[in-house]
């Protein structure tokens, strides 16, 4: 399957006012890709769509709650009305709360699947009719490593995760069923330094944190960019996703003892917060239009990121480190025969 190079896309990001949408909005446009930026926050939106003509991009904004699938369809629409086609739909838009679960309403658990999980689908519906009348592209989902490992305090976000995980399976299969070239990719964040912990709701009585270590957003991006260009089944960013993944496959009971033992605890920090502060569970709330959230001395680099998008190389380290073990096993082997 070859997909466009960047320079060479029109790109739909949808949750781009802030976070991991508006960092990849802007290295989609400073790589030369056309984008339309969509999201609830007007004026989130209006700022990005400015910091991107400044250097010479080129951007639409779509005003858009994802939870409605006309005001969806209206992005995909707009887009390929303003720039001819759709090449690649990425889909970002999240809201969750954290809190136990049996201090959650149905209204605010409903809340969460209606943006995280069902927004996605709105996404895939909206952009696959333009992606099949262009004949290949890319449907880009943002999940997060809560797809392969629920959290405590955020059961409504790992569901939500979860159910876009099944969802992202199926399509695909349908997909290549139908010999169609388009790429369904799902990345999955670990714990990522952007305003999602300042803008979701809480029921902690503090301000919420993931659980460090963080990484920065740029990470997520550019996994992003890099799949927007070679298909991908699934890119985990950040080392620490990595191993939970291994960790769960392994023995998820080993998993449940450690988030009992850091999960609640090392999702609060010491700030009061009141439930009754504002949210962008059910609207949009200002001051939170930018790349970063406030854990940037939480941050931490991640090293396999770099061999994931570099495959040659990442499957040569394999093969020698491989031989490695097989020379050294042979020779403890030689060595101990009697």
């Amino acid at each position: 399957m070859q997909l466009k190079p960047i320079n060479q896309q029109v790109v739909a990001i949808v949750g781009a006012s802030s976070g991991i949408g508006r960092e990849t909005a802007l290295l989609f446009a400073r790589r030369g890709a056309k984008v339309a930026v969509a999201a609830r926050s007007e004026s989130g939106l209006n700022s990005l769509v400015n910091d991107i003509q400044s250097f010479g991009g080129e951007a639409i904004a779509i005003v858009a709650d994802v939870s409605d699938f006309e005001q969806v369809k209206a992005i995909a629409d707009q887009t390929v009305a303003e720039y001819g086609r759709l090449d690649t739909w990425v889909h970002a838009a999240a809201t969750g709360i954290l809190a136990p679960f049996e201090k959650i309403t149905p209204e605010e658990f409903q809340r969460v699947i209606d943006v995280t999980l069902m927004g996605q689908v709105h996404g895939a519906m909206a952009a696959l009719p333009y992606l099949k009348q262009e004949g290949r592209g890319a449907l880009i989902h943002i999940s997060s490593v809560e797809g392969k490992r629920g959290l405590p305090l955020q059961s409504p976000y790992s569901a939500a995760k979860h159910g876009l995980e099944g969802f992202l399976e199926a399509l695909r299969v349908e997909l290549q069923y139908e010999k169609l070239p388009i790429s369904v990719t799902s990345i999955l964040p670990s714990v990522i330094n952007t305003p999602y912990y300042n803008k979701v709701a809480t029921k902690l009585g503090v301000k919420p944190t993931g659980i460090p270590p963080y990484y920065d957003p740029s990470l997520v991006a550019k996994a992003i960019l890099y799949v927007a260009e070679h298909p991908t089944r699934d890119f985990i960013v950040g080392d620490v996703g990595r191993v939970l993944d291994v960790l769960q496959r392994v023995s998820p009971p080993l998993v449940d003892s450690v988030l009992t033992a850091i999960g609640i605890p090392g999702q609060r920090t010491n700030e009061p917060k009141s439930e009754d502060a504002p949210n962008n569970l059910f609207e949009p709330i200002a001051g939170y239009d930018k790349v970063k959230g406030d854990f940037g001395k939480l941050e931490i680099p991640s090293f396999l990121d770099w061999f994931d998008m570099n495959p040659p190389v990442k499957w040569g380290a394999l093969a020698v480190a491989a031989l490695g073990v097989a020379a050294f096993l042979g020779g403890w082997v030689n060595g101990n025969d009697v």
